[in-house]
Protein backbone atom coordinates (compact mmCIF):
# COMPACT_ATOMS: atom_id res chain seq x y z
CA UNK A 1 0.00 0.00 0.00
CA UNK A 2 2.00 2.96 -1.22
CA UNK A 3 0.58 6.36 -1.92
CA UNK A 4 -2.29 7.31 -4.13
CA UNK A 5 -5.63 5.89 -5.05
CA UNK A 6 -5.16 2.29 -3.97
CA UNK A 7 -4.62 3.33 -0.36
CA UNK A 8 -7.40 5.86 -0.44
CA UNK A 9 -9.86 3.29 -1.68
CA UNK A 10 -8.88 0.88 1.01
CA UNK A 11 -9.12 3.35 3.84
CA UNK A 12 -12.45 4.75 2.74
CA UNK A 13 -13.87 1.22 2.70
CA UNK A 14 -13.06 0.84 6.36
CA UNK A 15 -14.64 4.00 7.61
CA UNK A 16 -17.55 3.00 9.80
CA UNK A 17 -19.85 5.19 11.86
CA UNK A 18 -17.91 4.44 15.03
CA UNK A 19 -14.30 4.65 14.02
CA UNK A 20 -13.68 7.70 11.88
CA UNK A 21 -11.29 9.36 14.29
CA UNK A 22 -9.38 6.20 15.11
CA UNK A 23 -8.66 5.34 11.47
CA UNK A 24 -7.30 8.85 10.99
CA UNK A 25 -5.10 8.61 14.09
CA UNK A 26 -3.58 5.21 13.25
CA UNK A 27 -3.08 5.87 9.54
CA UNK A 28 -1.60 9.38 9.87
CA UNK A 29 0.77 8.32 12.68
CA UNK A 30 2.02 5.39 10.57
CA UNK A 31 2.21 7.59 7.48
CA UNK A 32 4.36 10.09 9.42
CA UNK A 33 6.61 7.36 10.88
CA UNK A 34 7.10 5.45 7.64
CA UNK A 35 7.24 8.39 5.25
CA UNK A 36 4.21 7.16 3.30
CA UNK A 37 2.05 9.75 1.51
CA UNK A 38 -1.57 9.19 2.40
CA UNK A 39 -4.99 10.04 1.06
CA UNK A 40 -8.04 9.40 3.22
CA UNK A 41 -11.56 9.64 1.77
CA UNK A 42 -15.12 9.44 3.06
CA UNK A 43 -14.04 10.60 6.51
CA UNK A 44 -16.90 9.93 8.97
CA UNK A 45 -19.21 9.89 5.96
CA UNK A 46 -22.04 8.10 7.78
CA UNK A 47 -22.22 10.48 10.76
CA UNK A 48 -24.88 13.11 11.39
CA UNK A 49 -22.03 15.66 11.23
CA UNK A 50 -19.78 14.11 8.55
CA UNK A 51 -16.16 14.99 7.97
CA UNK A 52 -13.44 16.28 10.27
CA UNK A 53 -14.36 17.63 13.71
CA UNK A 54 -12.15 20.11 15.61
CA UNK A 55 -10.31 17.40 17.56
CA UNK A 56 -9.46 15.45 14.36
CA UNK A 57 -8.25 18.62 12.67
CA UNK A 58 -5.98 19.64 15.56
CA UNK A 59 -4.48 16.11 15.61
CA UNK A 60 -3.79 16.22 11.86
CA UNK A 61 -2.25 19.69 12.07
CA UNK A 62 -0.05 18.56 14.93
CA UNK A 63 1.30 15.59 12.96
CA UNK A 64 1.89 17.88 9.96
CA UNK A 65 3.88 20.29 12.18
CA UNK A 66 5.85 17.47 13.86
CA UNK A 67 7.33 16.48 10.52
CA UNK A 68 7.05 19.67 8.41
CA UNK A 69 4.65 17.73 6.19
CA UNK A 70 2.03 18.94 3.75
CA UNK A 71 -1.65 18.58 4.52
CA UNK A 72 -4.42 19.29 2.00
CA UNK A 73 -8.18 19.35 2.55
CA UNK A 74 -7.83 19.81 6.31
CA UNK A 75 -10.77 21.88 7.46
CA UNK A 76 -13.83 21.31 9.64
CA UNK A 77 -16.36 19.16 7.75
CA UNK A 78 -13.88 17.98 5.10
CA UNK A 79 -14.37 14.32 4.12
CA UNK A 80 -11.05 13.92 2.29
CA UNK A 81 -7.46 14.79 3.23
CA UNK A 82 -4.07 14.24 1.62
CA UNK A 83 -0.98 14.11 3.80
CA UNK A 84 2.67 14.07 2.67
CA UNK A 85 5.10 13.56 5.57
CA UNK A 86 8.70 14.75 5.87
CA UNK A 87 11.37 14.18 8.56
CA UNK A 88 10.11 14.02 12.17
CA UNK A 89 11.66 16.68 14.35
CA UNK A 90 11.39 17.26 18.09
CA UNK A 91 10.91 20.56 19.90
CA UNK A 92 7.80 22.25 21.28
CA UNK A 93 4.46 21.69 19.56
CA UNK A 94 0.98 22.89 20.53
CA UNK A 95 -2.36 21.38 19.57
CA UNK A 96 -5.60 23.02 20.70
CA UNK A 97 -8.98 21.48 19.91
CA UNK A 98 -10.65 24.75 21.13
CA UNK A 99 -13.46 22.43 22.31
CA UNK A 100 -13.80 19.60 24.83
CA UNK A 101 -12.15 17.33 22.24
CA UNK A 102 -9.90 14.86 24.04
CA UNK A 103 -6.25 15.72 24.74
CA UNK A 104 -5.67 11.98 25.24
CA UNK A 105 -6.59 11.27 21.62
CA UNK A 106 -4.12 14.00 20.54
CA UNK A 107 -1.51 12.17 22.61
CA UNK A 108 -2.40 8.84 20.95
CA UNK A 109 -1.66 10.14 17.47
CA UNK A 110 1.49 12.13 18.29
CA UNK A 111 3.34 9.96 20.83
CA UNK A 112 4.52 7.15 18.48
CA UNK A 113 5.83 9.81 16.08
CA UNK A 114 7.91 11.83 18.54
CA UNK A 115 9.58 8.63 19.80
CA UNK A 116 11.38 8.61 16.45
CA UNK A 117 12.13 12.34 16.32
CA UNK A 118 15.58 13.90 16.06
CA UNK A 119 15.54 15.45 19.56
CA UNK A 120 13.34 15.65 22.72
CA UNK A 121 9.77 16.89 22.34
CA UNK A 122 7.33 18.89 24.41
CA UNK A 123 3.69 18.54 23.37
CA UNK A 124 1.27 21.16 24.73
CA UNK A 125 -2.17 19.62 24.32
CA UNK A 126 -5.31 21.67 24.95
CA UNK A 127 -8.96 20.59 25.11
CA UNK A 128 -10.89 18.15 27.28
CA UNK A 129 -8.93 16.13 29.84
CA UNK A 130 -11.96 14.13 30.96
CA UNK A 131 -14.12 13.69 27.87
CA UNK A 132 -16.75 11.20 26.74
CA UNK A 133 -15.81 8.54 24.15
CA UNK A 134 -12.08 8.84 24.97
CA UNK A 135 -9.70 7.78 27.74
CA UNK A 136 -9.72 10.14 30.74
CA UNK A 137 -6.36 11.79 31.48
CA UNK A 138 -6.33 9.83 34.75
CA UNK A 139 -6.47 6.59 32.73
CA UNK A 140 -3.60 7.78 30.55
CA UNK A 141 -1.48 8.65 33.60
CA UNK A 142 -2.41 5.68 35.83
CA UNK A 143 -2.82 2.78 33.36
CA UNK A 144 -1.52 3.60 29.86
CA UNK A 145 1.73 5.27 31.01
CA UNK A 146 3.19 2.50 33.22
CA UNK A 147 2.25 -0.21 30.71
CA UNK A 148 3.38 1.50 27.49
CA UNK A 149 6.72 2.37 29.13
CA UNK A 150 7.47 -1.38 29.09
CA UNK A 151 8.33 -0.84 25.40
CA UNK A 152 11.50 0.91 26.63
CA UNK A 153 10.77 4.64 26.82
CA UNK A 154 9.51 7.07 29.44
CA UNK A 155 7.41 10.20 29.25
CA UNK A 156 6.27 12.89 31.63
CA UNK A 157 2.60 13.87 31.68
CA UNK A 158 1.96 17.17 33.50
CA UNK A 159 -1.74 18.04 34.00
CA UNK A 160 -1.74 21.85 34.10
CA UNK A 161 -5.50 22.37 33.91
CA UNK A 162 -8.43 19.98 33.76
CA UNK A 163 -11.17 20.71 31.23
CA UNK A 164 -14.65 19.19 30.91
CA UNK A 165 -17.50 18.98 28.44
CA UNK A 166 -18.76 21.22 26.83
CA UNK A 167 -16.12 23.94 27.22
CA UNK A 168 -12.83 22.06 27.36
CA UNK A 169 -10.13 24.47 28.47
CA UNK A 170 -7.81 21.79 29.82
CA UNK A 171 -4.07 21.65 29.22
CA UNK A 172 -1.61 18.77 29.50
CA UNK A 173 2.12 18.99 28.75
CA UNK A 174 3.82 15.78 27.60
CA UNK A 175 7.62 15.63 27.52
CA UNK A 176 9.57 12.75 26.03
CA UNK A 177 12.92 11.90 24.51
CA UNK A 178 13.38 9.88 21.31
CA UNK A 179 14.51 6.24 21.34
CA UNK A 180 16.70 4.23 18.97
CA UNK A 181 14.27 1.29 18.94
CA UNK A 182 11.31 -0.10 20.91
CA UNK A 183 11.57 -3.36 22.85
CA UNK A 184 8.85 -6.03 22.53
CA UNK A 185 6.51 -6.67 25.46
CA UNK A 186 4.92 -9.78 26.95
CA UNK A 187 1.72 -9.12 28.87
CA UNK A 188 0.19 -12.56 29.19
CA UNK A 189 0.55 -13.40 32.89
CA UNK A 190 -2.36 -11.79 34.66
CA UNK A 191 -1.47 -12.69 38.25
CA UNK A 192 -4.02 -12.03 41.00
CA UNK A 193 -5.53 -8.70 42.03
CA UNK A 194 -3.58 -7.24 44.97
CA UNK A 195 -5.07 -3.76 45.30
CA UNK A 196 -7.95 -1.62 44.13
CA UNK A 197 -7.79 2.16 44.34
CA UNK A 198 -9.05 5.25 42.56
CA UNK A 199 -10.28 8.80 42.65
CA UNK A 200 -13.78 10.26 42.50
CA UNK A 201 -13.60 13.94 41.60
CA UNK A 202 -15.82 17.02 41.46
CA UNK A 203 -14.84 20.34 39.89
CA UNK A 204 -16.39 23.78 39.71
CA UNK A 205 -19.70 24.36 41.45
CA UNK A 206 -20.52 20.71 42.14
CA UNK A 207 -20.72 19.80 45.85
CA UNK A 208 -18.05 17.57 47.44
CA UNK A 209 -20.84 15.22 48.55
CA UNK A 210 -21.15 14.08 44.90
CA UNK A 211 -17.55 12.78 44.97
CA UNK A 212 -18.16 10.96 48.25
CA UNK A 213 -21.39 9.41 46.92
CA UNK A 214 -19.72 8.18 43.71
CA UNK A 215 -16.89 6.60 45.71
CA UNK A 216 -19.21 4.94 48.24
CA UNK A 217 -21.50 3.48 45.55
CA UNK A 218 -18.49 2.11 43.64
CA UNK A 219 -17.04 0.48 46.77
CA UNK A 220 -20.40 -1.16 47.60
CA UNK A 221 -20.65 -2.54 44.07
CA UNK A 222 -17.10 -3.98 44.08
CA UNK A 223 -17.59 -5.46 47.56
CA UNK A 224 -20.36 -7.72 46.26
CA UNK A 225 -17.83 -9.52 44.06
CA UNK A 226 -14.44 -8.93 45.74
CA UNK A 227 -14.73 -9.19 49.50
CA UNK A 228 -11.17 -9.76 50.69
CA UNK A 229 -9.48 -6.55 49.43
CA UNK A 230 -9.57 -3.02 50.83
CA UNK A 231 -10.95 -0.69 48.16
CA UNK A 232 -9.42 2.77 48.49
CA UNK A 233 -11.28 5.35 46.35
CA UNK A 234 -10.41 8.92 47.36
CA UNK A 235 -13.06 11.64 46.95
CA UNK A 236 -11.35 14.75 45.50
CA UNK A 237 -12.42 18.38 45.10
CA UNK A 238 -10.36 19.66 42.15
CA UNK A 239 -8.66 22.98 43.06
CA UNK A 240 -10.27 26.00 41.38
CA UNK A 241 -6.98 27.03 39.75
CA UNK A 242 -6.47 23.56 38.22
CA UNK A 243 -9.89 22.87 36.70
CA UNK A 244 -11.84 24.82 34.10
CA UNK A 245 -15.63 24.50 34.23
CA UNK A 246 -17.81 22.01 36.08
CA UNK A 247 -17.40 18.25 35.98
CA UNK A 248 -17.47 15.06 37.97
CA UNK A 249 -16.28 11.53 37.39
CA UNK A 250 -14.51 8.52 38.81
CA UNK A 251 -11.71 6.14 37.86
CA UNK A 252 -10.97 2.87 39.67
CA UNK A 253 -7.79 0.84 39.10
CA UNK A 254 -7.12 -2.80 39.94
CA UNK A 255 -3.43 -3.76 40.19
CA UNK A 256 -2.21 -7.36 40.05
CA UNK A 257 0.74 -9.29 41.47
CA UNK A 258 2.44 -9.24 38.05
CA UNK A 259 2.01 -5.49 37.51
CA UNK A 260 -1.05 -5.65 35.23
CA UNK A 261 -3.44 -2.72 35.51
CA UNK A 262 -7.19 -2.63 34.78
CA UNK A 263 -9.59 0.27 35.02
CA UNK A 264 -13.23 1.24 35.09
CA UNK A 265 -14.28 4.85 34.74
CA UNK A 266 -17.34 7.00 34.29
CA UNK A 267 -18.16 10.68 33.87
CA UNK A 268 -21.10 12.47 35.44
CA UNK A 269 -23.80 13.99 33.26
CA UNK A 270 -26.54 16.43 34.06
CA UNK A 271 -29.48 14.63 35.66
CA UNK A 272 -27.55 11.40 36.40
CA UNK A 273 -27.21 10.73 40.12
CA UNK A 274 -23.80 10.18 41.69
CA UNK A 275 -24.49 6.58 42.74
CA UNK A 276 -25.15 5.59 39.14
CA UNK A 277 -21.83 7.11 37.98
CA UNK A 278 -19.92 5.21 40.67
CA UNK A 279 -21.67 1.91 39.93
CA UNK A 280 -21.04 2.24 36.18
CA UNK A 281 -17.27 2.59 36.76
CA UNK A 282 -17.25 -0.33 39.23
CA UNK A 283 -19.14 -2.59 36.83
CA UNK A 284 -16.76 -1.70 34.00
CA UNK A 285 -13.79 -2.64 36.19
CA UNK A 286 -15.38 -5.92 37.27
CA UNK A 287 -16.18 -6.82 33.64
CA UNK A 288 -12.52 -6.22 32.75
CA UNK A 289 -11.41 -8.50 35.59
CA UNK A 290 -13.74 -11.36 34.59
CA UNK A 291 -12.39 -12.02 31.08
CA UNK A 292 -9.00 -13.32 32.17
CA UNK A 293 -6.94 -10.99 29.97
CA UNK A 294 -3.83 -9.13 31.16
CA UNK A 295 -4.92 -5.78 29.67
CA UNK A 296 -8.31 -4.10 29.81
CA UNK A 297 -10.55 -3.37 26.84
CA UNK A 298 -9.32 0.24 26.49
CA UNK A 299 -5.62 -0.53 26.55
CA UNK A 300 -5.56 -3.28 23.91
CA UNK A 301 -5.98 -1.05 20.85
CA UNK A 302 -3.59 1.61 22.19
CA UNK A 303 -0.73 -0.93 22.34
CA UNK A 304 -1.07 -2.16 18.73
CA UNK A 305 0.97 0.58 17.03
CA UNK A 306 3.84 0.16 19.54
CA UNK A 307 3.80 -3.65 19.06
CA UNK A 308 3.98 -3.09 15.30
CA UNK A 309 6.99 -0.75 15.58
CA UNK A 310 8.94 -2.75 18.19
CA UNK A 311 11.69 -5.22 17.36
CA UNK A 312 10.91 -8.87 18.03
CA UNK A 313 7.71 -10.60 19.10
CA UNK A 314 5.21 -8.92 21.42
CA UNK A 315 2.33 -10.80 23.04
CA UNK A 316 -0.64 -9.53 25.00
CA UNK A 317 -3.54 -11.45 26.49
CA UNK A 318 -6.87 -9.64 26.16
CA UNK A 319 -10.54 -10.18 26.71
CA UNK A 320 -12.82 -9.99 23.64
CA UNK A 321 -10.95 -8.20 20.84
CA UNK A 322 -12.58 -4.81 20.23
CA UNK A 323 -13.44 -3.25 16.89
CA UNK A 324 -10.87 -0.50 17.62
CA UNK A 325 -8.19 -3.17 18.08
CA UNK A 326 -9.16 -4.98 14.87
CA UNK A 327 -8.94 -1.66 13.01
CA UNK A 328 -5.53 -0.80 14.50
CA UNK A 329 -4.20 -4.26 13.56
CA UNK A 330 -5.54 -3.94 10.01
CA UNK A 331 -3.71 -0.65 9.38
CA UNK A 332 -0.54 -1.75 11.17
CA UNK A 333 -0.44 -4.77 8.83
CA UNK A 334 -1.32 -2.85 5.68
CA UNK A 335 0.88 0.21 6.23
CA UNK A 336 3.75 -1.00 8.43
CA UNK A 337 3.78 -4.62 7.18
CA UNK A 338 3.83 -5.92 10.78
CA UNK A 339 2.53 -9.50 11.21
CA UNK A 340 -0.24 -10.11 13.73
CA UNK A 341 -2.02 -13.26 14.87
CA UNK A 342 -5.07 -13.34 17.15
CA UNK A 343 -5.91 -16.67 18.80
CA UNK A 344 -8.17 -17.86 21.57
CA UNK A 345 -6.10 -18.40 24.73
CA UNK A 346 -5.30 -22.07 25.29
CA UNK A 347 -4.49 -21.75 29.01
CA UNK A 348 -6.54 -24.18 31.07
CA UNK A 349 -7.79 -21.50 33.46
CA UNK A 350 -9.09 -19.53 30.44
CA UNK A 351 -11.17 -22.42 29.09
CA UNK A 352 -14.41 -20.92 30.40
CA UNK A 353 -13.36 -17.31 29.64
CA UNK A 354 -13.33 -15.11 26.57
CA UNK A 355 -9.54 -14.56 26.49
CA UNK A 356 -7.32 -14.07 23.43
CA UNK A 357 -3.59 -13.84 22.69
CA UNK A 358 -2.58 -11.08 20.26
CA UNK A 359 0.92 -11.72 18.94
CA UNK A 360 2.90 -9.40 16.72
CA UNK A 361 6.19 -9.73 14.84
CA UNK A 362 7.21 -6.07 14.94
CA UNK A 363 9.07 -4.33 12.14
CA UNK A 364 11.95 -3.24 14.42
CA UNK A 365 11.77 0.40 13.35
CA UNK A 366 14.99 2.25 14.11
CA UNK A 367 15.34 5.98 14.64
CA UNK A 368 17.45 7.31 11.73
CA UNK A 369 18.34 10.40 13.79
CA UNK A 370 20.09 8.57 16.65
Amino acid sequence: MGCGGELAGLISLFFSRHQGGQILRVSTALSCLLGLPLRVQKIRAGRSTPGLRPQHLSGLEMIRDLCDGQLEGAEIGSTEITFTPEKIKGGVHTADTKTAGSVCLLMQVSMPCVLFAACPSELRLKGGTNAEMAPQIDYTAMVFKPIVEKFGFTFNCDIKMRGYYPKGGGEVIVRMSPVKQLSPINLTDRGCVTKIYGRAFVAGVLPFKVAKDMAAAAVRCIRKEIRDLYVNIQPVQEPKDQAFGNGNGIIIIAETSTGCLFAGSSLGKRGVNADKVGIEAAEMLLANLRHGGAVDEYLQDQLIIFMALASGISRIKTGPVTLHTQTAIHFAEQLAKAKFTVKKSEDEEDASKDAYIIECQGIGMTNPNL
